[in-house]
């Protein structure tokens, strides 16, 4: 079993509170992090399998998705159900 990066205090400076989740996409695939909620926004990096996430509280539904705003360790938005919110 993998075991899992604990945050750093300097990495935690970035964090405003929140709800961390690991991401899990469910395959071999990394997730995406997008600039804004929807299929069609720029990606602007990726998260691999069991990395640990901070999302803010912050969902929105586009695309017939529900997304998340995440702050660690990307600011970007992702795929609600990858953090395991069904909502």
């Amino acid at each position: 079993m993998e075991e899992k990066k604990m945050i750093s205090e300097k990495e935690l400076e970035n964090v405003s509170g929140g709800i961390a989740r690991i991401v899990n996409t469910g395959d071999y695939r990394d997730a995406a992090i997008r600039i804004a909620p929807g299929l069609s926004t720029m990606v602007i990096g990726t998260l691999p399998n069991g990395t640990m996430a901070n999302a803010t509280g912050r969902f929105v539904q586009a695309d017939g998705r529900n997304w998340a705003e995440i702050d660690y360790p990307i600011c970007g938005w992702i795929k609600g159900s990858i953090l395991g919110f069904d909502y």
